[in-house]
């Protein structure tokens, strides 16, 4: 990913101070079987011995086709990717993750979601940070990233990209403006090609889970027609507006009906609109979506900007944690569809 994107994308709704933020997409049922079926072969999917013994390949969303002697046996990736796939089942074959794996205080970063922390390697914990020496030592097969550029793989530094893609192929699932059971359907496939069950009760409870918390955001907007929500991330001199026609979750939300605020100045890459706090009051919202990463301010962070405190949904207590930067499993994005759901439904009108 070039700098200027990693630095765009993380306030907006998708990196953080430096990077791009926030994603998931677009509507209708999914059909778990269907990608299990695919990992046999078919355009964009991949393919693979049952026993891991045989060739394997897989097509990925840049359109590049990797093809291995065998199924990949030690997978290395951005902590997000690795921790969807953990979700679907890919377990002893992730070996190391990069990206934001621990909070200072050493626990596990909450996007790292389900991931054994404590037994894989990390080669770097936070963007422009990835130890070639480190990578190189463990031998990988396999470098899996989500991708919110075309093109860009989520926190591999341009300086070293080639250095790093020298040392194992890669395979990159889109994230960035396609609505969410995209990602999900893409990150299912490629964890049933590396060997992951996506019959198995977990997962499939998951996935059901998944589109009932889906219908029930779609009955909440339904109900509560009008409601004007903003996604945003806060630094300390701008406020970012999110737009819905970029961020992967936020384009799903928008399609399940949810009315979000569209931003009229979106950057170059469309992710989102920088407004000076000045100008935090530009868009008129009954509920914000806040970033709640770690790199982004939180609300206890924000008391001393009177622009702030004087934004309608802050003065009516209906600022609420957002995840830009989902896991793509049904496991980790099902509790955000539910939230949603709620926060819909109890909301309140300011205007």
């Amino acid at each position: 990913m070039s700098n200027t994107g990693v630095r765009q994308i993380v306030r907006g709704g998708l990196t953080s101070g430096l990077t791009r933020r926030g994603l998931l997409g677009a509507g209708g049922a999914l059909a778990l079987g269907a990608f299990a079926a695919a990992c046999g072969g078919g355009d964009g999917e991949g393919t693979a011995s049952p026993s891991g013994g045989g060739a394997w390949s897989f097509t990925d969303d840049r359109g590049t086709k990797v093809g291995l002697k065998r199924r990949p046996e030690r997978v290395v990736g951005y902590v997000g990717t690795a921790a969807a796939l953990y979700d679907f089942g890919v377990d002893k074959r992730l070996v190391g993750v990069f990206g934001p794996t621990r909070l200072k205080d050493g626990k596990p970063d909450p996007q790292a979601g389900n991931l054994p922390v404590d037994r894989l390697e990390v080669i770097g914990n936070a963007y422009g940070e990835f130890n070639i020496e480190k990578y190189a030592a463990l031998r990988p097969d396999l470098l899996v990233d989500n991708m919110f550029v075309p093109g860009d793989l989520f926190y591999v530094p341009a300086e070293s990209k080639e250095k790093i893609f020298a040392l194992a192929p890669s395979v990159a699932i889109s994230t960035g403006a396609v609505a969410l059971p995209k990602p999900l359907e893409r990150t299912a496939a490629l964890a049933a090609a590396l060997g992951a069950d996506l019959d198995a009760p977990k997962v499939t409870a998951a996935k059901a889970r998944f589109e009932k918390a889906a219908e029930a955001l779609r009955a909440a907007a339904k109900a509560n027609a009008g409601l004007k929500v903003l996604a945003a991330s806060a630094s300390p001199d701008l406020f970012y507006a999110s737009s819905p026609a970029k961020n992967t979750d936020l384009i799903y939300f928008k399609e399940l009906g949810v009315d979000l605020i569209v931003p009229d100045k979106t950057g170059r890459d469309g992710y989102f609109e920088e407004l000076s706090w000045e100008n935090a009051g530009k868009y008129k919202a009954d509920v914000i979506l806040l970033d709640a990463r770690t790199q982004a301010l939180q609300p206890k962070d924000l008391g001393s900007k009177p622009s702030w405190r004087e934004l309608p949904a802050v003065a009516a207590g209906q600022v609420v944690p957002w995840q830009p930067e989902p896991r793509f499993s049904y496991e980790g994005c099902a509790p955000i569809l539910e939230a949603l759901a709620a926060t819909v439904t109890s909301a309140k009108k300011t205007g």
